[in-house]
């Protein structure tokens, strides 16, 4: 198709591409089919590698790559793109910034936005309106979940070969002999086995945590998870939510248990400033789990003594300036929990 017969100059097509599969491929050459060009948003660039995103950005880049053509290649932007679980208009500034970073000053241009509406979570196609929003059916239902399931649980290949484009497969494969795959297939037993335990409820389980983002003198307090899952990253203490509990006791209890500080009661009641639920549906591999997050909040002071706990093995004050580098080594959604709160302090 010539340049001239093309509907816009570019096309910005937005996803996660973990892993890159035949429905984004196929949605990709549509593209290139109808702009001159096509800026790729990959998202979830800020994510450690976990089962949910066990892939970097460098990685997916090369997997897309892998399936385009010299000359396709010249007419495809690839730029990250980091999340905002819980707040959509800093994310769109973000969009809004990486396309502008990467076409330039688009007045007088016509840009477009390419996607498939899946499920409730392509609502983000409707965020953009001053780009016209071109929407793909999928000739196939294809589910990147399911890939990742049969992948680290290494089950027969013919799926996965089937759902990804072979240079992605051959990829894959490689990946397989990598010490990260190791990490992540026992992650995602791990997971499995938890899903299966309640499998037998007759209805769908829905946990209830809490968390406790405690800042005292610049710092924050993190512990680091000894175990699966996450096993390695940093996370706000706190735990699920025993059946005599009120939450607020849960949150101090599971504070004391996880970071061994010693400050009275009556003192961390006092320092309470705020409370927040945090309920994203895919806030945890685990399953719905929704979280209730308390701020506890101490101006000045020397910081108090802490220490690790058997769900922990470190416990920690990280400077604030330090810990707003931290977002690819925390824990779920932890470091969007925090960065609600530090918004009010």
């Amino acid at each position: 198709m010539s340049t001239l017969s093309r509907r816009f100059d570019a096309l910005i097509f937005i996803g996660r591409f973990q892993p890159l599969h035949r429905g984004h491929l196929e949605l990709l050459r549509r593209a290139l089919s109808l702009a001159t060009e096509v800026c790729i948003l990959i998202g979830s660039t800020d994510r450690p590698r976990t089962v949910k995103d066990p892939f970097s950005f460098d990685e997916r880049r090369q997997m897309i790559s892998s399936v385009l053509a010299d000359d396709e290649r010249e007419r495809v932007a690839i730029a990250p793109l980091q999340d905002s679980t819980y707040n959509d208009s800093d994310w769109v500034r973000w969009v809004q910034g990486a396309v502008a970073a990467e076409l330039g000053d688009t007045a007088g241009k016509k840009i477009g936005l390419i996607g498939h509406a899946k499920d409730s979570s392509s609502y983000y196609l409707r965020m953009f309106p001053q780009w016209e929003l071109v929407e793909v059916d999928a000739n196939e239902d294809i589910s990147a979940t399911e890939i990742r399931d049969q992948f680290f649980a290494e089950r027969s290949n013919s799926f996965v070969s089937w759902a990804v484009p072979a240079p992605v497969f051959d990829w894959l494969e490689q990946f397989r002999t990598r010490p990260e795959f190791l990490q992540l297939k026992s992650e995602a037993e791990f997971i499995a086995g938890y899903k299966k335990a309640w499998a037998a409820a007759p209805y769908p389980v829905t946990f209830v945590t809490v968390d406790a983002l405690v800042v005292h003198s610049g710092h924050i307090l993190l512990v680091r998870r000894r175990s699966e899952p996450g096993r390695g990253l940093w996370a706000l203490p706190g735990g699920f939510v025993e059946q005599d509990e009120r939450l607020e006791a849960a949150c101090l209890r599971e504070l004391r248990e996880e970071t061994g500080l010693k400050l009275p009661e009556p003192v961390m009641r006092g320092s309470l400033k705020d409370r927040q639920v945090f309920d994203h549906p895919q806030r945890s591999a685990r399953g719905r789990t929704i979280t209730h997050a308390f701020l506890f909040h101490f101006p000045v002071g020397d910081l108090p003594r802490v220490k690790g706990s058997d769900d922990a093995d470190k416990a920690r004050w990280v400077p604030l300036n330090v810990f707003a580098q931290m977002r690819t080594v925390m824990f779920e959604d932890h470091f969007d929990i925090a960065y609600h709160f530090l918004g009010k302090l």
